[in-house]
């Protein structure tokens, strides 16, 4: 595997390989990679003949007060796990490469709608920063295929709907969550959890499974929303929100609606913020 920090070397390669036919996938990630995003770059080697995967930490999808200085940064070891996966190249930009004129002047991309909603809410300018990298990461790489998780689901479809409105010429694909044993999906913030919080954030996908056997018991909407919220307390979670959306669009289901719909949720245990979805087909 090839190591690339600047831009001329990396189109360099990406260039040599579409001389030669090669369909390029692409895996973005921020590292600290762990089984889920070596899931990815599985997927993306099946779809397409070269794989890139990039490890850029952004300054711009993180809130003042969230872990932007203590996100775990962790090049070597992702390294030797994207060599153990066949990733072909990876992509290690600098903050001056990927901002030439500072994060603080950036432009900025605003996808709106579903990108308002839920982690839009309650992180404001989140997903300006996600859809601004990526839309820059796009350009750089021009791959054939991205591959993104579900785990991050409102993420997927501001991604989703970026690369429609931007008429990037590629396919976007989803990877499904990868979890432990007892069901928590897997997230580099896992770390930060203590051994009690540990014990105790499986609830979060419990919750979830619940939520999903209430609606499909017939129990209406509203009533299963508030009481995942208490139940989420009750396991000592700070909950932000529970709640099912449509799958598609993150709508809020009509009366009768029964298809197409996911759960979602996203909550505090201690310092650490966890969220996960489930789809209820």
């Amino acid at each position: 595997m090839r190591t690339v920090g600047d831009l001329r070397a990396l189109r360099a390669c990406i260039r040599a390989w579409k001389q030669e036919g090669h369909r390029v996938g692409f895996v973005p990630t921020m590292g600290n990679l762990h089984a889920g995003h070596f899931s990815l770059v599985d997927l993306a080697r099946r779809q397409a003949d070269r794989v890139v995967a990039s490890v850029f930490v952004n300054p711009t999808q993180f809130g003042p007060s969230e872990d932007f200085a203590r996100y775990p940064r962790t090049l070597a070891e992702d390294s030797v796990g994207l060599v153990e996966h066949n990733c072909d190249l990876l992509f290690a930009p600098s903050v001056e490469v990927m901002y030439p004129f500072g994060p603080e002047q950036a432009m900025r991309i605003h996808v709106p709608g579903v990108g308002d909603t839920l982690e839009g809410a309650h992180r404001p300018g989140h997903f300006d920063g996600v859809a601004t990298i990526v839309a820059k990461l796009f350009a750089m790489v021009e791959p054939d295929v991205a591959v993104f998780g579900q785990k991050d689901w409102q993420q997927l479809l501001v991604v989703r709907r970026l690369a429609r409105e931007l008429a990037f010429p590629l396919e976007i694909v989803a990877g499904p969550t990868v979890r432990d044993d007892d069901g928590l999906a897997l997230s580099s913030r896992n770390r930060y959890l203590d051994v009690h919080q540990r014990a105790r954030a499986p609830e979060l996908h419990a919750t979830l499974e619940w939520m999903r056997e209430s609606f499909v018991d017939g129990h209406v909407l509203a009533a299963i929303e508030g009481a995942a919220v208490r139940r989420l307390e009750r396991a000592g979670f700070n909950p932000d929100y529970a709640v099912v959306r449509r799958a598609e669009d993150l709508g809020v289901p009509a009366e009768g609606e029964r298809s197409g719909l996911l759960a979602l949720v996203a909550a505090k245990l201690g310092n650490t913020r966890l969220i996960d979805n489930l789809a209820f087909d």
